[in-house]
C-alpha cells in the first residue's frame, strides 16, 4: 500500500487514527468474563444429610375393648348476675367500684364459709372487706387488690377483673362482664393456692404449687361463647427454675380442687389470672 493510500485511510504516522470502539472492546471483554465465571452457584438445594425417619404412634393392644368416658362436665358455671350495685351504663365496667362489688357479693352470700364454693371467704376476710372504703386498693388494709381490665370475651370491651387476698397465700380470681341491659355479671371465680395470676392475650393464665415439689401447674382460662363463662381449656405441669422469682416454696403444695377443674370454687371458674403479673402474653397495661 503506497502512501498516499495510507494518508487517505488514517493508517500510520501522524494521521494514524484508533476507532474508539476498538480500543474498548478488550476491556469490556476482560471485565464481563470474571462475572461470568463466577456464577456458578444457581441457588438450588443442598443436601443436609441423612434425617431420622418418622415414625407415627403405635397403638398398643389394639385388640382391648377401651372404657367408655363421658364427656367432661365443664369447671366453669353460667354467668352470675350480680345484685345489690348501680347498672352499668354502656357496658363500661371501668366505672365499676370493686370493693362496693364484693361488698354486694358477700350479701347475697353471707353464710359462705371457707371452703364453700367460690364464694367460700372465710370469716376474718368477709370482715376487713365489709371494712374497706370505696376505692381502697392497700392490700393491708383491704383484702380485694387494684383491679385489671382486659377485653376477653373478644366482644370490643373491657372485662373487669378482681383479685382478692385470702389468708396463707390463697387468692379469689374473679372476672366481670357488663352486657347491654345494665347488668353485671360473673363469668369466672375460683379460690386457690397461687403463686401467680397473669393474662395472655385474651386468656387468664393462673400459676399454683402443683402435687410434686419442684413443679408447678399452669391453667389458662378462656371465654367460652356457649357457656358464656370462662373455661379452664389448657393445662400444663412445668418445673419450677432453679432460682425462682416468687414465693420461695413452690411445692408440694394445694393441687386442683374439687369440681372438675383446677379451681377450688365451684362458681364460674377462675384461673388464670389477670393480676399484676405479666404473663405468657402481652402484661396488663390497663389496671
Amino acid at each position: 500500500m503506497d502512501r498516499g493510500a495510507v494518508k487517505r485511510f488514517g493508517f500510520g504516522g501522524s494521521g494514524y487514527r484508533r476507532s474508539p470502539a476498538r480500543a474498548v472492546a478488550p476491556m469490556l471483554v476482560l471485565t464481563v468474563f470474571p462475572l461470568l465465571a463466577g456464577c456458578g452457584d444457581t441457588g438450588g438445594l443442598v443436601a443436609a444429610g441423612a434425617t431420622a425417619t418418622a415414625s407415627g404412634p403405635v397403638h398398643l393392644w389394639p385388640d382391648r375393648q377401651g372404657a367408655t368416658v363421658p364427656p367432661a362436665d365443664p369447671a366453669g358455671a353460667p354467668p352470675e348476675y350480680v345484685k345489690g350495685i348501680p347498672p352499668v351504663r354502656d357496658e363500661d365496667v371501668h366505672a365499676v367500684d370493686p370493693v362496693a362489688l364484693v361488698q354486694a357479693e358477700l350479701r347475697l352470700h353471707p353464710k359462705a364459709g371457707a371452703g364453700a364454693g367460690a364464694d367460700g371467704i372465710p370469716a376474718e376476710t368477709a370482715a376487713a372487706i365489709n371494712a374497706c372504703k370505696k376505692g381502697d386498693a392497700d392490700p393491708e388494709a383491704c383484702p380485694v387488690l387494684t383491679p385489671y381490665y382486659r377485653d376477653l370475651t373478644g366482644n370490643g370491651t373491657d372485662e373487669l377483673i378482681v383479685g382478692i387476698e385470702f389468708p396463707d397465700r390463697k387468692m379469689s380470681v374473679r372476672v366481670y362482664t357488663a352486657d347491654r341491659d345494665g347488668r353485671l355479671n360473673r363469668i369466672m371465680a375460683t379460690t386457690q393456692t397461687v403463686v401467680s395470676v397473669e393474662l395472655a392475650g385474651r386468656d387468664v393464665v393462673l400459676r399454683v404449687p402443683s402435687g410434686n415439689r419442684g413443679y408447678e401447674l399452669i391453667t389458662a382460662w378462656s371465654w367460652e361463647e356457649k357457656q358464656r363463662s370462662m373455661l379452664p381449656t389448657r393445662e400444663q405441669i412445668v418445673r419450677v427454675p432453679a432460682n425462682p422469682q416468687g414465693p420461695g416454696d413452690r411445692g408440694p403444695g394445694q393441687g386442683p380442687g374439687p369440681g372438675g377443674g383446677p379451681g377450688s370454687g365451684s362458681g364460674p371458674g377462675l384461673g388464670p389470672g389477670s393480676g399484676p403479673g405479666a404473663g405468657p402474653g402481652p402484661a396488663p397495661d390497663r389496671p
